[in-house]
C-alpha cells in the first residue's frame, strides 16, 4: 500500500557475495522469487521489495557465517523468525539477506528445579509449551501469534498474561547472540539475579534485530497452577469494563489474564468462531492459583464488582474445553476483524498507559474513529493498561491509508501525553520512528544511536529499523 520513508533502493548484491552463500549453504540459499516474496511480508501496511536472497541457518556456527559474510561485503541482514510482526519489522529496507532462523529449533534444556529452559531462536511458545507440560511447567508469554522465542525477544513481546507473569524483558535470563562482526556474545546465567556489569541481556530484548541476530535464549517457566478459572462478563461502556478490571486488580484476586474486546470484536469473533455472545463491551478475565483462592476469593470478590459496575451476563468457565474455547476465540480477533470488511488490510497501533488512563484513551480514539467513518475493532489487555486498535482499510483507497494514519498518530500523541507509551508491545520496527522521539525526547535517541553506531558500525543489522541509518545507503 505504501513504502516506508526509510526504504532506500538496494543495489545488486555482489556476484562475489551470492558465490561465496551458495557455496555455503548450497540450495538453504535461495533467490527464488517466492521465497523472497514469502520473507517479505509481514501484517503491516508496508509495501517494499523483497529481501535480495534468503538464508535459511541451522546452527549458530551457520549465523555466524553469514553474518560474517554480510560485514565482509557491507550487505544488510534481517533475521526472520515466524514472521508475524506488525510494525515492519522484517522487511528489506534496504535489500540484503533475509536470516532465517526457524530450523533452529531445539529445545536445548530444561532445568525443572531451577525453573528455567534454554532453547534455539526458532522455538515457537506452543512447541516450548507442549515439552513443559510433561513437566508441570508453562511457558507464560502469549502475544497471540505462535511466534518464535527469538522474536518475541527481539520485539520485548508480552500478550495475554502479562499482568500476572510480565513480558519477555521479565522473563529472558541470559542469551547468547552474533554481533555485527560475526562473534558470538553470551550474556546472562540461569541465575535468577545478577549485578555483574551492563545488563546486555536487557539490551538485546527489544532490539528488534539492529543489535544482533540472537541465537540462543534461557528463560524463566512456571509451574502450571493448581487451578486455572475463566470468566466473561458485559458491560454498558469501556468505562465500566475497565473500572473493574482496575479494581480487580487493586483488590490483590490472582487474575492472570485480563482482555477487553469491543463490541465490534465481538461481533467478529461470533462470526468467525460461531459463540453467540452479547455484542457489548466484554470482559474475559482468567485466574491461577490454588483451588481455593481461585474459587473463593475470585468468585466471591470479582462478580461483586462486576455487578457494581453494571456487569452483565457474568459467566464463569472452569473446563479446559470451555476456556479453550474462549480464548481460540479471543487469539482468533484480529483475523475475525479482518473478515468484517472482505479484502480489507488492517493499519493495528497498540499504546500503553497507567491503567488510570486507559478508559479516557480507548473512548477518545473510538469517537475519533467513528468521526471519520473507518471500520474498526478494539481489543486490550486492560489489566496492564494496553489496547489495539485495528483500522480496517481498502487497500485501493490511499485516502483510507491516510485516515487510518492520522487517527493513529493522534492515538499515539494522546498516550503519550498520558504519561504512556507509543507501543505497548509491538515495537517501533518502521511505523512508529517519529513517536520514538516524541516519547523518550532527543537526547535518548542519541544515546540509542550511539550504542546502535558502537555495536554495528556498518550498519548492516536489520538497518531502517527503529530509527534511520546508520546504514547502507544512508
Amino acid at each position: 500500500m505504501n513504502a516506508p520513508s526509510s526504504f532506500v533502493p538496494a543495489p545488486a548484491l555482489p556476484a562475489a557475495f551470492l558465490d561465496e552463500l551458495r557455496a555455503g549453504f548450497a540450495e538453504r540459499c535461495s533467490t527464488a522469487q517466492a521465497v523472497r516474496e514469502q520473507h517479505g511480508r509481514d501484517e503491516s501496511v508496508f509495501d517494499v521489495p523483497p529481501p535480495q536472497a534468503v538464508v535459511f541457518a541451522e546452527s549458530e556456527a551457520e549465523v555466524a557465517r553469514v553474518v560474517s559474510l554480510c560485514a565482509a561485503h557491507r550487505v544488510p541482514v534481517i533475521p526472520y523468525g515466524a514472521g508475524s510482526s506488525l510494525e515492519g519489522h522484517l522487511l528489506a529496507v534496504r535489500g540484503g539477506v533475509s536470516l532465517d532462523v526457524s530450523r533452529m529449533a531445539r529445545i536445548l534444556r530444561i532445568d525443572a528445579e531451577d525453573l528455567t529452559a534454554t532453547v534455539q531462536p526458532g522455538v515457537t511458545r506452543k512447541q516450548l509449551n507442549e515439552a513443559l507440560r510433561h513437566e508441570g511447567l508453562f511457558f507464560p508469554i502469549d502475544p497471540g501469534a505462535d511466534a518464535s522465542l527469538g522474536g518475541m525477544a527481539a520485539t520485548r513481546a508480552s500478550g495475554t498474561n502479562a499482568v500476572r507473569y510480565g513480558t519477555m524483558r521479565e522473563n529472558v535470563l541470559g542469551l547468547r547472540f552474533v554481533n555485527a562482526n560475526g562473534e558470538v556474545v553470551r550474556t546472562g546465567s540461569r541465575a535468577k539475579k545478577s549485578s555483574a556489569g551492563y545488563d546486555l541481556t536487557r539490551l538485546l530484548v527489544g532490539s528488534e534485530g539492529t543489535l544482533g541476530v540472537i541465537t540462543e535464549l534461557t528463560v524463566k517457566v512456571h509451574p502450571l497452577p493448581e487451578a486455572v478459572s475463566a470468566a466473561v462478563c458485559f458491560f454498558p461502556g469501556i468505562d465500566a469494563a475497565v473500572r473493574t478490571a482496575m479494581q480487580v486488580i487493586q483488590l490483590g484476586v490472582p487474575i492472570a489474564r485480563c482482555e477487553l474486546l469491543d463490541a465490534n470484536a465481538i461481533k467478529a469473533v461470533n462470526a468467525h468462531d460461531k459463540l453467540g455472545l452479547k455484542e457489548a463491551p466484554m470482559l474475559l478475565m482468567e485466574f491461577h492459583g490454588s483451588e481455593a483462592g481461585v474459587a473463593e476469593q475470585a468468585a466471591a470478590t470479582v462478580q461483586a464488582v462486576a455487578d457494581e459496575h453494571g456487569g452483565e451476563a457474568f459467566e464463569w468457565a472452569t473446563t479446559p474445553e470451555a476456556r479453550t474455547r474462549l480464548w481460540t476465540a479471543r487469539h482468533h480477533a484480529y483475523l475475525s476483524g479482518l473478515q468484517m470488511r472482505p479484502g480489507c488490510r488492517a493499519v493495528t497501533t497498540d499504546t500503553c498507559v497507567p491503567i488510570s488512563r486507559l478508559a479516557e484513551n480507548i473512548n477518545a480514539s473510538i469517537d475519533e474513529v467513528e468521526a471519520a467513518g473507518l471500520p474498526y475493532f478494539v481489543v486490550g489487555h486492560v489489566g496492564d493498561g494496553n489496547f489495539h486498535m485495528a483500522y480496517l482499510l481498502d487497500p485501493a483507497r490511499p485516502d483510507e491509508l491516510a485516515t487510518a494514519e492520522r487517527l493513529s498518530a493522534q492515538m499515539v500523541a494522546r498516550a503519550i501525553r498520558l504519561e504512556g507509551t507509543c507501543t505497548g508491545e509491538h515495537g517501533i520496527g518502521l511505523h512508529k520512528q517519529g513517536f520514538l522521539r516524541d516519547e523518550a525526547g532527543d537526547e535518548a535517541v542519541a544515546v540509542m544511536r550511539a550504542l546502535k553506531a558502537a555495536m554495528d558500525p556498518l550498519g548492516i543489522l536489520n538497518p531502517g529499523k527503529i530509527f534511520t541509518g546508520p546504514g547502507p545507503g544512508d
